[in-house]
């Protein structure tokens, strides 16, 4: 009898390891925006919490993709779903805000001048009406740089892309043009430049090519040393993107969904070209054989970066969430379930 009961007990403990093994080891995918931050993040989170986390900077696009086939854990997104997209998912899908950033125009130039750009530059360059860099709009914007005779070589995203998805929001409410001819999305049928993958993709070939001019998230412009512009805002001001600016542009009325766009912002000091970044979460986490323990790994994993975790945003050079949007979080997750029971109380 006490050879079966240890054994009983040899198996119930194999069965808890494997719960324990597939509840510490947890899979995410999607933006690249965020990518920086999601990387010391999840390395911290694994030293003090014991739970592995393997993220895969595939940009949003991909993100979305993978969360809808529930072959992820959880989704890293800069582009929230609208409701038609949210139709196709196969069950209530959540957007928790982690932190806000800056989408910044970066340039090659000999020199590295500082530049300041409009929004009309801004959208006539990526529509391709202005190529050269001595153009008489950029000059009439910066009247103490002496401006280069060299063409300006665009680049941009050739992936599915949370940035692309906030820069051209952006572009939407600037330029009647743009919202007409491309409009708005994770990627768009661009009237001109060359393509590069990811936010590392973009920094890098901007970085090599002299002449070019691309948009990334603000900490790829700074690790890779590239010059990047003020924005005039939409009440006037030539804006530098920082973390104040940014969470500046964050100042504004938010939904309880969290769903919001804080581009061309009214805040008379907010850098106009920014935006939250969100992790994907269903709401019934009982799906795909997932284990409770799994799904309670899931809820306090995405509770710590809304909270502790958010430390380490601002060295990092994102904004770090507001009150009123840590609020918002922490009402979403507190709506998660697993078979009806919440998992978080």
């Amino acid at each position: 009898m006490r050879i079966r009961n240890l054994a009983i007990l040899a198996l119930l403990a194999l069965v808890s390891a494997g719960a324990w093994a597939q509840a510490t080891e947890l899979t995410g995918a999607g933006a690249t925006f965020p990518l920086p931050l999601y990387t010391k993040m999840f390395d911290v989170y694994a030293k003090e919490m014991g739970v592995k986390v393997n993220y895969q900077g595939i940009g949003s696009g991909g993100g979305i993709q993978q969360m809808t086939a529930q072959t992820v854990d959880f989704g890293g997104t800069d582009a929230y779903l609208d409701d038609a997209q949210l139709a196709k998912v196969p069950g209530a899908l959540l957007h928790i805000p982690v932190v806000s950033g800056s989408v910044v125009m970066i340039y090659n130039l000999p020199g590295n001048p500082e530049l300041v750009l409009t929004s009309e530059i801004i959208s006539d360059i990526f529509l391709g009406n202005i190529t050269q860099w001595n153009d008489p709009k950029i000059a009439a914007a910066n009247p103490k740089v002496t401006l280069p005779a060299l063409g300006i070589a665009v680049v941009r995203r050739s992936d599915g892309s949370g940035t692309t998805f906030t820069f051209t929001d952006y572009l939407v409410k600037i330029s009647a043009t743009w919202k007409d001819k491309v409009g708005r999305g994770t990627s768009v049928n661009w009237p001109t430049g060359v393509g590069a993958k990811g936010n590392p993709g973009v920094a890098g070939l901007v970085k090599q090519l002299p002449g070019s001019f691309g948009y990334v998230e603000l900490i790829y412009a700074l690790q890779n040393k590239l010059s990047f512009a003020s924005v005039v805002n939409q009440k006037g001001k030539a804006i530098t993107p920082s973390l104040a600016t940014t969470a500046l542009a964050a100042d504004t009325a938010l939904p309880a969904d969290m769903r919001v766009m804080i581009t061309n912002t009214d805040a008379a000091d907010g850098y106009p070209i920014a935006g939250f970044t969100w992790i994907l979460l269903y709401k019934e986490q009982n799906y795909g054989n997932r284990s409770l323990a799994k799904a309670q790994a899931v809820a306090k994993m995405v509770w710590w970066m809304t909270h502790e975790g958010q430390k380490y945003a601002e060295e990092l050079h994102y904004a770090k969430l507001s009150p009123a949007a840590v609020a918002k979080a922490e009402t979403l997750l507190k709506s998660l379930t697993y078979k009806g029971t919440a998992l978080l109380k």
